[in-house]
């Protein structure tokens, strides 16, 4: 698998990145380690999760995803070859959120725990929090990275404005910067961050992570029309992917995975994996058979003429 350089850091990261939202929550914890082995034997090595996975499941605390994978690393032993991001800012209790300085260091110590391992490659800011000024977020890394207890920072969620204060606010003090951002972004919900994140993101060479890559499930082609919006859970969320447009990134879709004899969510992943600016693509599979068709989007080199195709 094609590894890229995350940013300016030292961090070499595999074109795919195993998605650990679904660990402890739609898949239990032999299935993960199972999908973890497969993805590493196909020469990923990047891995992202976050403190928060997952507290919205009924019963749930969130750091469940975590626990489950440091018991992978631990029974594996390979904590030295992989590549582990997990995120702080979300709500993990009552008045536990946010990027202050000792909610950072609070919950780094958590999730390191969790993951029983003494350093996190990449921490991220989850989304912004306003209710804290940008230099004692930034700071607080800063500290981290200096007792070795984190390699990289890196932003989740953040606007073009947010991001770019962020960074200057680096520059003017001296301390380490974001090294990535995080986005929505995928073959249909382009528009936010081309023109605004992109322009930020090239100009201070940041790595780029997008989740959502499939855009929940619409750019499978599992969801075709009103009909099909019961299928799952998510269903309710593609409404608004059945328009024209939609319909139009579906049919190009469907005669690009019959021209490659693959499937459309392999085309798609491919296509995003595809773009200068994306170091490396998030997606998470709760089989090996979902698995495989990520691992074959790292396989396939779209054509120019199918890349034009696409850009709809």
């Amino acid at each position: 698998m094609k590894t890229k350089t995350l940013g300016t850091s030292s961090l070499s990261v595999s074109s795919l990145c195993f998605g650990g939202n679904v660990f402890g929550w739609t898949v239990d914890e032999d299935t993960s380690y199972r999908l973890l082995d497969t993805f590493v034997e196909a020469g990923g090595n990047f891995i992202d999760t976050a403190n928060v996975y997952s507290r919205w499941v009924p019963g749930h605390q969130g750091g469940e995803s975590e626990t489950i994978l440091g018991n992978w690393l631990k029974l594996r032993g390979n904590r030295r070859h992989v590549i582990i991001a997990t995120k702080v800012g979300m709500e993990m209790a009552p008045g536990q959120k946010g990027l202050s300085r000792k909610a950072i260091v609070e919950s780094v110590e958590e999730s390191l725990k969790r993951l029983q391992t003494d350093y996190i490659d990449l921490y991220l800011s989850h989304k912004a929090d306003p209710e804290t000024p940008i230099e004692e977020t930034l700071r607080a890394y800063d500290q981290l990275m200096s007792q070795g207890k984190i390699r990289a920072c890196g932003a989740s969620n953040y606007d073009a404005d947010g991001l770019k204060q962020s960074l200057e606010t680096s520059r003017r003090l001296g301390i380490p910067a974001y090294q990535s951002l995080q986005p929505l972004y995928n073959l249909y919900d382009r528009e936010d961050f081309e023109s605004r994140l992109q322009p930020v993101c090239e100009e201070y060479h940041l790595g780029v992570t997008p989740y959502y890559g499939l855009a929940s499930g619409f750019l499978t082609g599992k969801y075709r029309s009103e009909a099909d919006l019961g299928k799952s859970p998510r269903g309710a969320g593609m409404k608004k992917y059945l328009n024209e447009r939609g319909m139009k990134i579906l049919a190009a879709l469907d005669s690009l995975a019959k021209e490659y004899s693959t499937s459309l969510a392999t085309i798609a992943l491919s296509w995003l994996m595809s773009r200068p600016v994306v170091t490396s693509a998030i997606a998470s599979a709760t089989s090996l058979d979902q698995l495989k068709t990520l691992l074959d989007a790292t396989r396939i080199d779209l054509s120019p003429e199918a890349l034009r195709l696409l850009d709809i």
